[in-house]
């Protein structure tokens, strides 16, 4: 058996690394650099919207303190109605980050959850229009559902709220999602620690997409190793077969024969 995890396929792009990692929040470029190295990820997310693309070869672009060797996901974070988001989507592929795009279209600032309807309309036209679209929801199976019929080539649906860190709330709801999908499943938000990712995986997701958990974290690049080797755990195990739930113990090492050999030889029992 290969020691090495199979790499995501997400439409006509192959990710090496099935954690997806941004690159907002962090305390400095330095901090963001070095965390991206140890999370292992190739596939970074970019907000059109806060980059600075417009300064880049001047410093004052995130993009210059990004080493050539990571694919960018462009995504659409800050955008409330389907045309913005539209609108920067199409923003990133005329700048030449991707025709990849993470969509993004949320219902209000203070929850930061999807807008289901404006998301799906977003879902259709980006399709449309030729992008290959990895799409944030929440962890409703019927609009998951709807957006891979929509023509998503990755749906991503929130285990939590984005920034919260409490990890998957709703195992059933997920554990559906994945049950009936036929593309990729990217868990996305919510992801406070490396057990989450695990979690995440052990439930059968193609892949993590974090940020939070690891720039907000007061060791970013401590952290980042630990979500690489968290997502590996939880992929390996998946694939495993756990043992099954009980409610009472059972014995590692049975006693039958241990004891039908101590009458053998005349030991009596209690």
């Amino acid at each position: 058996m290969s020691a090495t995890i199979p790499p995501l396929v997400v439409g006509p792009f192959t990710f090496k690394s099935r954690l997806l990692v941004g690159t907002g929040k962090y305390p400095d470029n330095e901090s963001m650099k070095q965390s991206l190295i140890e999370s292992g990820a190739d596939v970074i997310t970019v907000a059109v919207r806060r980059a600075k693309l417009d300064a880049r070869g001047t410093g004052g672009s995130l993009l210059d303190h990004i080493g050539p060797q990571y694919q960018l996901l462009p995504n659409t974070a800050g955008c409330f109605t389907a045309d913005d988001a539209i609108r920067t989507a199409h923003l990133g592929r005329e700048l030449g980050l991707s025709d990849m795009v993470k969509l993004e279209v949320l219902a209000d600032q203070q929850t930061l959850l999807p807008h289901p309807v404006q998301t799906l309309e977003a879902c259709r036209r980006l399709v449309a229009d030729g992008f290959t679209v990895l799409v944030y929801t929440s962890d409703d199976p019927v609009l998951a559902k709807e957006l891979e019929s929509a023509g998503a080539a990755a749906v991503m649906p929130a285990g939590a709220p984005i920034g919260s860190g409490l990890g998957v709330l709703n195992r059933n709801s997920m554990e559906i999602i994945l049950e009936r999908a036929k593309v990729p499943i990217i868990i996305d938000a919510g992801v406070g620690t490396a057990s989450d990712v695990t979690v995440a995986m052990e439930l059968g997701a193609a892949g993590v997409l974090l940020n939070t958990g690891i720039a907000g974290a007061k060791d970013p690049v401590r952290m980042a190793r630990a979500m690489r080797h968290a997502l590996e755990a939880g992929w390996w195990a998946a694939g495993a077969g756990r043992i099954e739930r009980k409610r009472y113990a059972t014995a590692s090492s049975p006693l039958g024969g241990l004891i039908a050999s101590a009458a053998a030889h005349g030991i009596p029992g209690e």
